[in-house]
């Protein structure tokens, strides 16, 4: 509980910056995108590991360059196979850097910077920049319903005994996983109602994928802290919104933009 009351209070700055929008949300995600690949990197140091920051800062620099540039988005393409070819180049110093090292720098890069990348991405769709906030809606929603679904209900076992993924997270329930897609997609639709031009449905099966999105991201975000012994910070607050912000922006510019 008090858990979930701190993570709210720290979120609460976001929601100002994403109601402000355009440049100043863009610059947020950047710099928020640093902290975290910078965070990414440093759990994986306790394993060995040591991803590039020099080259993951760089690349954060150039996609943002291009965005503010507003170039074509099939350079995004171009910066993706760049920035890969960088993390490549990087384990050529071969007697300190391994394969793992550039492997662990390129998924620093998308999971991290390209994926939260897509919140700036949907501010660029003119006449869609109200689905920002859909990437927080489903984040936020998705991991207060599944908690208090699970604290509530997870002890009658509606869908089995067995925990949602015990390996990874053992206090999930199945119960709790249920319960935040469906206040997620209730949320969702709620927000379409009344915020939007008749595009209810279109949210509530955003709040839908959104949500399992936002919950696979959480349980990802957990591999990677048993397996590096935790890492806090940035991270666990965006855990979800790595996840859920390329499925809504993709949603609506597949489904939405014409």
């Amino acid at each position: 509980m008090k858990t979930r009351i701190i993570s709210g209070l720290i979120m609460a700055p976001l929601l100002i910056v994403v109601f402000l929008g355009g440049a100043v949300l863009k610059a947020t995600v950047l710099i928020i995108s640093i902290v975290a690949v910078y965070e990414f990197f440093k759990i994986h140091k306790k394993e060995g590991f040591v991803g590039s920051l020099p080259i993951a800062v760089c690349s954060v620099a150039a996609l943002y360059t291009l965005n503010f540039l507003g170039v074509d988005q099939k350079y995004y393409v171009l910066w993706l196979v760049a920035s890969v070819i960088a993390c490549l180049i990087y384990m050529f110093n071969i007697d300190k850097r391994t394969p793992a090292d550039a492997v662990l720098t390129v998924t620093g890069i998308i999971y991290v910077v390209f994926f939260a990348f897509h919140i700036a991405w949907i501010t660029d769709l003119e006449g869609f920049e109200i689905f920002t906030w859909m990437v927080l809606i489903t984040a936020l929603v998705t991991d207060i319903a599944a908690y208090f679904s699970g604290f509530f209900f997870g002890k009658f076992h509606f869908f089995g005994d067995k925990k949602l993924c015990p390996k990874i997270s053992p206090k999930k329930t199945r119960e709790g996983a249920v319960g935040g897609v469906f206040w997620c997609a209730l949320i969702s639709a709620l927000f379409g109602a009344i915020l939007t031009d008749g595009l209810w449905l279109h949210c509530l099966i955003m709040g839908v994928l959104g949500s399992i999105a936002g919950q696979l991201g959480d349980l990802t975000a957990s591999i990677f802290k048993r397996k590096a012994d935790g890492h806090g910070g940035v991270m666990d607050r965006i855990d979800s919104i790595l996840f859920t912000a390329p499925v809504i922006c993709w949603y609506v510019q597949i489904f939405l933009v014409k």
